[in-house]
């Protein structure tokens, strides 16, 4: 078991959280969670070992840690707002969602003045790797924050970037997804591109698999366009969707262009809107959008 005065909480036990608070607990921490809307989480990780709160109020009166992991800065916001009368000085706010920076600078002003500490640490990879222990994370923190919190973060992370300060996590993590998201956008157009010139799917992938062009997103994406598996990469076009608004949002604020970032963005918006549903539809799942818009089924 792990030695430790802090008493970690969690808050957001979906595809990823779910993993995420299953390695803490079962690694030593103790842990509190909450339920939201699915039930079946908050069961599965009190089996571990976990105690369940009956509000977030009651998660900041009783964590010294705790981890959000939600959709993005309003739910995060409304999150912090309803944990704010419990908490005290001295706790630490983790952020693990994908969130607008200047909301987190924000945030982090507002409860430095009741002498609360945020650290921005969104994640990169898929549910299967928060299962497994084994996400990237990128960490925004004070450096006495970041000794405090990376431990809990390495019970699901192997590979953990410290940054730089508070808001550097979710700016890194948003670079990252605009590339990530870019390859999604690239290879929905090739595919379509390819089956309208009259080359299959199987042999645009001999191509490019095992070549230069080939990488892990490649093959998670191929998942789902080759051979069918919708839950290749369980990311959704809404969450993509809204991260590369994010990433124009910064853009904007840092007074730079962004002709490949705002096609990007636009290629998503083309999927949001026609049907692309939130809760069901994945990233790889682009390349129907693209391909219907282009007459192809």
């Amino acid at each position: 078991m792990t030695q430790t005065n802090e008493k970690i909480g969690f808050i957001g036990i979906g595809l990823m959280g779910h993993g995420m608070a299953k390695n803490i607990v079962e690694k030593g921490f103790p842990l509190t969670v909450v339920a939201h809307r699915n039930r079946a989480p908050v069961e599965d990780l009190v089996s571990r070992g976990a105690v369940e709160a009956a509000s977030l109020e009651e998660v900041a009166r009783g964590c010294t840690i705790i981890f959000l992991c939600l959709t993005g800065s309003p739910e995060v916001a409304a999150a912090i707002a309803a944990l704010k009368p419990g908490l005290r000085a001295g706790s630490v706010i983790v952020d693990c969602s994908t969130s607008d920076p200047t909301v987190t600078q924000r945030i982090a002003v507002e409860l430095a003045a009741i002498g609360v500490h945020i650290a921005d640490a969104p994640l990169s990879r898929t549910p299967k790797e928060a299962w497994a222990g084994t996400l990237d994370c990128m960490v925004g923190a004070e450096v006495d924050i970041f000794a405090r919190v990376q431990p809990v973060i390495a019970t699901w992370a192997a590979k953990i970037v410290h940054i730089g300060g508070i808001g550097d996590g979710h700016r890194m993590k948003l670079l990252n997804n605009f590339l990530s998201l870019g390859y999604a956008a690239l290879y929905s157009e090739a595919l379509a591109l390819s089956r309208k010139v009259g080359i299959p799917v199987a042999e645009f992938d001999k191509v490019i698999r095992g070549g230069r062009m080939d990488c892990g997103f490649y093959q998670t994406f191929m998942g789902y366009a080759l051979e069918g598996n919708r839950e290749a990469h369980k990311f959704s076009l809404s969450n993509a969707y809204k991260d590369l608004r994010y990433v124009e949002s910064m853009a904007n604020a840092a007074t730079v262009t962004t002709t490949m970032a705002s096609a990007v963005k636009n290629s998503f918006a083309v999927a949001m809107a026609n049907g692309g549903n939130g809760a069901a539809d994945y990233v790889p799942h682009l390349s129907d959008f693209i391909a219907r818009a282009n007459g192809i089924e």
